[in-house]
């Protein structure tokens, strides 16, 4: 794979949504060549579903950035509460890198209670969480990766944090998402 690839990104992040809400939530993806934002991409997963990895794969491989693309960033493994992506099935799908950011470390018993006391095919989702590994620091967040090394994810993620630790294709993601249901932006990456 080409490094220079890795500036032409799309970060994703789910929109806000009430605890007690069943249905689809809203995604949002930016679009990046370097650091410009070049598009928006947005779509719908189910709250708690299992489409989040063939949903962002449609969206991508549909859109006219697809060509250009060289990376996907998530802004965690899940959308949606717990829709858990198959990073390695979307690096597939895709044929490109995966990289997930999260600002802090998650608590994994917690998911792990979550995910097999209230959620369907929780146990599978749960599985495909520790397919990807631990998190790695990584410049003031945490990362886990799919078909990019350490050095390449850090690289990315010391290009793309310019106003804090989280990347712009998802802190700007995060923005978006927040407006399109508040009006406003609203809260931390």
């Amino acid at each position: 794979m080409k490094k220079t690839r890795l500036v032409n990104c799309i970060g994703f992040d789910d929109c806000p949504f009430e605890r007690d809400f069943k249905g689809d939530v809203e995604i949002v993806g930016t679009v990046w060549a370097d650091l410009r934002l070049d598009g928006i991409l947005m779509g719908k997963v189910r709250k708690d579903g299992i489409n989040s990895t063939e949903r962002i794969a449609s969206l991508v491989k549909g859109s006219k950035f697809f060509q250009h693309a060289g990376l996907i960033m998530l802004q965690g493994i899940a959308l949606a509460g717990f829709n858990v992506i198959d990073a390695w099935r979307l690096h597939s799908l895709l044929d490109m890198p995966v990289l997930i950011v999260s600002r802090r470390q998650p608590d994994m018993k917690a998911i792990k209670k979550a995910l097999f006391t209230r959620i369907p095919g929780g146990r599978k989702k749960w599985d495909l969480i520790k397919k990807m590994g631990p998190m790695e620091k990584c410049h003031g967040c945490f990362v886990q990766r799919a078909g990019l090394d350490f050095e390449e994810a850090l690289a990315v993620v010391e290009r793309f944090s310019i106003y804090g630790n989280i990347p712009e294709p998802l802190r700007i993601a995060h923005l978006i998402a927040g407006a399109m249901v508040y009006g406003t932006s609203t809260g931390r990456v």
